[in-house]
């Protein structure tokens, strides 16, 4: 029950854009702010227009390592083929024994080049290889404007994304514990090397929790950073951003300045009454089966539209879904609530018992 209330809750939210028309001055070249538990965009700028994307491409990278089934625990030998990466790197030798973990860091915190190259090979056999699983992970994501060519982000022509399109890679990127753990890392040392990570937003932004910096030449200055205030977690991302430190002070506060998260359904609310056939008891209480909360502008409105069965018919049990209550924000559905019963109705249970009854008295003579 509790997989096919999450089921429905995501599936809708998911499909939330409402997006406000409040200007914001960035430098930024694309940018959005994402309210990453609803999927609503609190604010954009040219966001599903293709850019190079530089480093902040190895999120997907440490998605599809997280992914493959391989464990951090894992010793990488690596190969001359990993090192002497262009840009940015953490310097790995031919001949060198690594955990997986000590890549993972190397490659969101150093941000090496050589390090995505090195996860690459050895968790899809060859980079070609994982290339192709990143693109099948953007597809599954919804990254409909977005081309991976490289697991490092280095410019090649035709591998660009968009600020939305990585905005839902980064809410993904958070859902999983491991890379959440290794972006909000300000420094450790581990596998013999010191790493320091390289977004100043950690020390900079209260409530800072990651992500990934980037830069080439062509893409300019990217960043995506997340942010976690009173149980809220917001992500930002700009592309080609001179300024993006300012940028993502200036979204952030936004984003939680201007928005309310607002309960719109809690869990066992009882909704309705509904009546009753093939019991004595009339009534069995209808309630929502999940919380639900959407953040919210002063002045939105929300409607609610319940919806239940024409009947509710005995014997019924505790849990059985009843119906829905769906939400709407400008005639546009923001959420989706399954309703339950509330409680176990048996068939005529007050006739039952007067038949045991009368079966006793029967027997006793």
């Amino acid at each position: 029950m509790k997989e096919f209330v999450r089921g429905i809750v995501c599936a809708v939210l998911c499909l939330v854009l409402c997006v406000p028309c409040t200007a914001l001055d960035v430098s930024a070249s694309g940018a959005v702010l994402l309210d990453a538990a609803s999927g609503r965009v609190l604010w954009e700028h040219n966001a599903h227009e293709k850019r190079y994307i530089a480093s902040i491409t190895k999120l997907m990278t440490a998605l599809v390592v997280m992914e493959s089934g391989h464990t951090l625990d894992e010793m990488v030998d690596i190969r001359r083929e990993y090192t002497g990466a262009e840009g940015s790197s953490m310097y790995l030798r031919e001949g060198e024994r690594l955990s997986l973990e000590t890549l993972m860091y190397g490659l969101l915190l150093a941000s090496g080049n050589d390090a995505a190259l090195a996860v690459a090979g050895y968790c899809a056999g060859s980079v070609e290889a994982f290339v192709a699983q990143m693109n099948r992970k953007a597809a599954r994501l919804g990254m409909t404007n977005t081309k991976f060519l490289n697991p490092s982000g280095l410019t090649q022509e035709g591998h660009v994304s968009t600020a939305s399109d990585m905005a839902r890679l980064a809410a993904a990127c958070m859902q999983d514990e491991t890379i959440a753990k290794i972006v909000a890392t300000r420094s450790i040392t581990i596998g013999g090397r010191t790493f320091t990570n390289h977004n100043k937003l950690l020390w900079r932004y209260e409530g800072c929790v990651g992500m990934k910096t980037g830069y080439t030449q062509r893409a300019g200055r990217t960043l995506i950073s997340c942010a976690r205030r009173d149980g809220r977690l917001l992500v930002a991302v700009t592309l080609n951003a001179p300024d993006d430190w300012q940028d993502h002070t200036k979204m952030l506060d936004y984003g939680f300045s201007a928005y309310t998260q607002t309960e719109l359904s809690k869990a066992g609310t009882v909704r309705a009454k509904q009546p009753v056939l093939g019991s004595l008891i009339p009534f069995v209480g209808v309630e929502e089966a999940a919380s639900l909360s959407y953040p919210l502008k002063q002045g939105e409105q929300v409607r609610r539209e319940v919806s239940l069965v024409r009947w509710t018919q005995a014997p019924v049990t505790q849990g059985q879904t009843a119906g829905t209550v769906t939400y709407y924000l400008n005639d546009r559905i923001i959420g989706m609530c399954p309703l339950v019963y509330g409680e176990t109705v048996p068939l005529n249970v007050v006739a039952e018992g007067k038949l045991l009854q009368s079966l006793r008295k029967y027997f006793a003579h």
